[in-house]
């Protein structure tokens, strides 16, 4: 059965990756049909053919390998007879590229191109991917935080501590001379299920503990129901030295990194913890927080990725929020399908995964180096620029950017991205990072 549900987590994953990338190409398939430009191919994946269908003008089909996918669109570049003579040592490559372009001009359709568009709908259409995936990561998290909820302490009462012990204390047990913890001189017991605080109903554990921690010293009627039935209670907070959580638990850490120790009300109570659906605002909020952890990382890249190849020669632990290959992602799909946690939980926590892996497809294709989107809408705005100054200075417009030129670039960028593959594929196969450690 272990196996079966990490199967399971692995085909979970590898479906959302492929509804991902098939969405990604529909935001730039869409924008380009809108704008007339002739789109002779939509595929999923690389490599030989399995299946296709065409429907109209449009091939669409699936390749072997799904790694990625692409649609192919008439004219991404001048065609050769608008562009000057391939010159340099890498004029072979660049006439073949534009060999290659020529053929997805029609006959007949030679206006329906990409490159003659105006600039706007070129960056709209390179675009369209990228915000695709933002969109379906903001729908994600969306369903993830208010559907079913994010991990944080409830209003149900796990433990009350019979006695006050000083913060950061090695001591477990009460001495005869500890004094009670307000919770448990208010009658407070486990399976207690918070309702109100002063009259302010509490939702959250979080919002108990903030009128708790703002109130030493002060008199609380707290209403709580127990066998269900409600009971009001007197709750009388000590100032205590106290480490700071957040609203799930975890530790607040200040510039240093240690946790945070402050002077506020303290009763003695915990919560249990649970799954505690989120305002609607906090999708989008979750997609922000990602993208910029993401946008760090790929920004940390070269780093980040000597970090993975020195790991994978020693063997030292990887760095838990490093990158991945689709194989990593995968087998962490796995193991979160195959723990022991309740199923919402370990459906909530692939979920993420997908959200995150959503906000890793926007981030990287904004990378503004073809043949990533970022470098199609790079050559589309530098054309822009060019067609502005030479319309200041009253000049005649200059030709579209042969942006086969830069062909040697992309290789060498293409080169680079398999390279970056193959080195996280073979650490997420050899030295893996594991959800479980």
């Amino acid at each position: 059965m272990e196996f079966l549900l990490y199967l399971g987590g692995i085909v979970f994953m590898l479906i959302g990756l492929g509804l991902s990338i098939g969405l990604h190409e529909v935001g730039h398939l869409v924008p380009a049909k809108l704008f007339g430009v002739r789109v002779g191919q939509y595929m999923i994946g690389f490599g030989p053919r399995i299946w296709s269908r065409r429907f109209g003008e449009t091939e669409y089909g699936f390749k072997l390998l799904p790694l990625g996918g692409f649609i192919s669109m008439s004219g991404m570049y001048p065609a050769s007879k608008d562009a000057g003579p391939a010159r340099g040592v890498f004029r072979a490559l660049i006439q073949d590229a534009r060999s290659a372009n020529d053929e997805t001009i029609a006959e007949g359709a030679e206006e329906r191109v990409f490159y003659r568009l105006p600039v706007w709908k070129r960056v709209v259409v390179m675009l369209g991917g990228p915000m695709m995936n933002l969109l379906l990561a903001v729908v994600i998290f969306t369903v993830l935080a208010s559907g079913i909820g994010l991990q944080q302490g409830t209003t149900t009462i796990a433990s009350v501590s019979q006695c006050v012990l000083p913060a950061g204390s090695a001591q477990t047990e009460c001495d005869a001379d500890d004094p009670a913890s307000p919770a448990a001189e208010a009658g407070i017991r486990p399976g207690d299920v918070l309702i109100s605080i002063e009259d302010q109903p509490v939702s959250t554990f979080a919002e108990a503990t903030a009128i708790v921690q703002a109130s030493p010293g002060e008199k609380l009627a707290v209403v709580v129901r127990r066998d269900g039935v409600e009971e009001e209670l007197t709750l009388t907070p000590i100032a205590a030295e106290r480490e700071i959580t957040d609203a799930s638990g975890q530790p607040v850490l200040d510039a240093s990194g240690e946790q945070v120790v402050r002077e506020v009300g303290y009763v003695g109570m915990g919560s249990q913890m649970g799954l505690v659906p989120q305002p609607l605002a906090v999708g989008p909020q979750l997609t922000a927080e990602n993208v910029g952890r993401v946008a760090t990382l790929v920004a940390t890249l070269p780093v980040r990725l000597w970090d993975v190849g020195v790991s994978l020669v020693t063997g030292t632990e990887r760095d838990p929020n490093g990158p991945l290959s689709v194989v990593g992602v995968g087998r962490l799909a796995g193991e979160v399908a195959a723990t022991e946690a309740p199923v919402l939980n370990r459906f909530a926590v692939l979920l993420g995964l997908l959200g995150s892996l959503n906000i890793a497809l926007f981030v990287f294709n904004l990378i503004p180096l073809l043949p990533l989107d970022g470098g199609h809408v790079v050559v589309a705005l530098w054309e822009g620029i060019r067609r502005a100054w030479a319309k200041l200075f009253r000049r005649p417009p200059p030709a579209p950017v042969d942006a086969t030129r830069l062909v040697p670039l992309t290789v060498i960028v293409a080169t680079l991205l398999i390279a970056m593959g193959a080195l996280l594929l073979v650490a997420d196969v050899f030295n893996p990072v594991s959800i479980l450690q």
